[in-house]
């Protein structure tokens, strides 16, 4: 299927990532001519900002950086990444504060700094008026209860990667967020077919998390933003609608939170 007249936005691509060394210029030109116009950038930390700084300078329409701390990078020393961010945060205009979050699967180590990074990273928003792009391992209630506390009306964002359940992903829309819609919508028991036939197209946006969670057929092997086209079209299937009509509607509400 050739997109190439409907314009997507990646929200989430990890596009600085090592895995495309040998082929990244080929790479984005796949993606470009699959028809995404645009790929936000997911910052994890300090020693990430270089590669994703590069891309931004030399794709500035169509690479786009955010700045945060991710939860799996949060250590004894995560004040000092914080103190590097908020830096960043003073001399550039981001898309965003991301990926920022709570991540209960792998280690369960540095839970309270996780809490406090979290915190302080959704006060940054707020002070820059930017919108967060969020990461929920394993933590998607312990998230809500934070975002709970923060209690701003203002913040909004994408709970990226979502894959929750129903009544998770109605909370999450109830405090004003998007869903992030990847390659587990064509996973067999990835669970999405359950819930995206009961949420409305204007509560959701695209991306890959590339170079992880690539969507079948390519389930295992590197993902790439030019797959964006394979999810957009399962929506379209779990939703019964049309591809153009899940292009178009989530590409809107991607825009939306940059407004």
């Amino acid at each position: 299927m050739n997109n190439s007249s409907l314009q997507i936005i990646e929200t989430h691509a990890h596009i600085y990532d090592e895995t495309y060394q040998e082929d990244r210029e080929e790479m984005l030109k796949k993606a470009f001519s699959a028809g995404v116009s645009q790929i936000w950038m997911p910052n994890c930390a300090a020693e990430t900002i270089d590669g994703m700084m590069a891309l931004a300078e030399k794709y500035p329409k169509q690479c786009f950086p955010m700045m945060g701390l991710h939860p799996c990078y949060v250590k004894e020393d995560f004040e000092k990444e914080l103190a590097i961010v908020e830096d960043w945060l003073n001399k550039y205009k981001f898309i965003a504060i991301g990926e920022i979050g709570m991540d209960l699967y792998w280690d369960k180590t540095f839970v309270k700094q996780q809490e406090e990074a979290f915190l302080y990273q959704c006060q940054l928003a707020k002070k820059h008026d930017l919108w967060i792009d969020i990461h929920s391992r394993n933590a998607f209630w312990e998230t809500v209860n934070l975002i709970e506390k923060n209690a701003d009306p203002n913040l909004k964002g994408i709970f990226h990667c979502f894959t929750g359940t129903l009544e998770e992903a109605q909370k999450a829309i109830e405090l004003g967020f998007l869903l992030g819609i990847g390659g587990v919508a064509t996973f067999k028991n990835g669970g999405l077919d359950k819930i995206l036939p009961h949420v409305d197209l204007s509560s959701i946006v695209l991306e890959t998390d590339a170079p992880y969670l690539a969507p079948v057929p390519y389930r295992g092997k590197r993902n790439e933003p030019a797959y964006l086209t394979i999810i957009a079209q399962r929506v379209a299937d779990l939703m019964e609608c049309s591809v153009e009509k899940v292009i178009e509607q989530s590409t809107q509400n991607a825009l939306n939170l940059c407004q």
